[in-house]
């Protein structure tokens, strides 16, 4: 017997990153900078990704306020736009609305099944 195929189109995964929410943010990047060999590769000041340099697509985001992001799981993908739309065809509960950040990403939140946020997202071109 075949099994049911969705009849969409799959999107592209650029990245996937855990998200940690520490309220000692600096020793938090410091850990994996100074233990691990971690870079700092974005630094907002209440948000800190750090990866490895060998294996750039290996990351960690340290968030150090209190953005529903953390702790949880962000997603980059090639369309967000479509992934918010076929969440919300699905009747899934957005646990924060699509939206454009100021620093340049556009992006919306849902949990997956067992809770954990999924911070779905994609980098503006403007």
């Amino acid at each position: 017997m075949a099994e049911h195929a969705e009849q969409t189109t799959t999107p592209t995964i650029m990245r996937t990153v855990p998200n940690i929410r520490s309220d000692r943010a600096a020793e938090t990047r410091d850990f994996f900078t100074r233990l691990l060999g971690f870079q700092v590769v974005m630094d907002l000041g209440w948000v800190v990704t750090v990866a490895s340099p060998t294996n750039p697509s290996a990351q960690v985001t340290i968030v150090g306020n209190d953005d529903p992001a953390a702790p949880g799981i962000s997603i980059e993908v090639d369309d967000v736009d479509a992934i918010h739309a076929r969440a919300a065809e699905r009747g899934l509960a957005i646990a924060y609305p699509l939206r454009d950040e100021e620093w340049g990403v556009r992006r919306f939140m849902v949990r997956e099944p067992s809770g954990t946020i999924v911070n779905v997202l994609s980098h503006r071109s403007d």
